[in-house]
């Protein structure tokens, strides 16, 4: 169990020795991403990218994302998921334009924007439980033109990891669960990020 994200931060950034060399990105995805992001990157001392994706939950469950969009409208559905609930098209199309909208108004109150052209990039986040918004991230990186994606992350569902390697050249995690239910259970202190806090860690030095 890690005592918050800081401690998570810290403890994947030691894993990371040895897979960190020169020419890495970190892109933290926003909002719990951007605390670890910010250990990884302050460690190894390389450049810092805010990314705004959103989950798309399902119809009466939105903790179960069927999908993701970024700031940019890139977006991953789960079409196997979708076709299993019965999801309409129309709910897809509104759930996809409400969280277009959340992930733009984050994305335009920040200005660390990075060109990934060439670049190997280190994409992290606070835990991966259906792998959604990792998914999405990794598309959004690629149309960037990316040189090599790793995701990295404290904690990964098995079935998620199993299912979402094909998409990295590498996935770095510290614990992955048969069982996980929700990321916050491998917390002590699982507070939500603000856009403020964002903000904040962004312009630390």
């Amino acid at each position: 169990m890690f005592e918050d994200r800081e401690d998570a931060g810290n403890k994947l950034a030691s894993k990371l020795k040895k897979v960190i060399t020169n020419g890495f990105v970190v892109v933290a995805l926003l909002r719990g991403g951007i605390v670890l992001g910010k250990k990884v990157s302050d460690h190894f001392k390389i450049p810092l990218m805010p990314l705004s994706v959103k989950k798309i939950g399902a119809p009466f469950n939105s903790e179960l994302a069927i999908g993701a969009v970024t700031f940019d409208k890139t977006s991953y559905f789960d079409q196997d998921l979708i076709k299993h609930l019965n999801v309409n098209e129309e709910y897809i199309k509104n759930a996809q334009n409400i969280k277009w909208k959340e992930a733009r108004g984050l994305q335009k109150q920040l200005k660390n924007k990075i060109s990934l052209k060439n670049k190997k990039v280190l994409i992290v986040d606070d835990g991966i439980a259906t792998g959604a918004t990792a998914i999405c991230a990794e598309i959004y990186v690629k149309k960037q033109k990316a040189e090599e994606i790793i995701l990295a992350t404290p904690v990964i569902a098995k079935d998620s990891l199993r299912n979402i390697k094909k998409y990295f050249d590498r996935v770095v995690s510290l614990k992955i669960p048969s069982a996980l239910t929700s990321v916050s259970q491998f917390y002590r202190y699982f507070p939500q990020v603000s856009d403020e806090e964002v903000i904040e860690i962004l312009n630390r030095k």
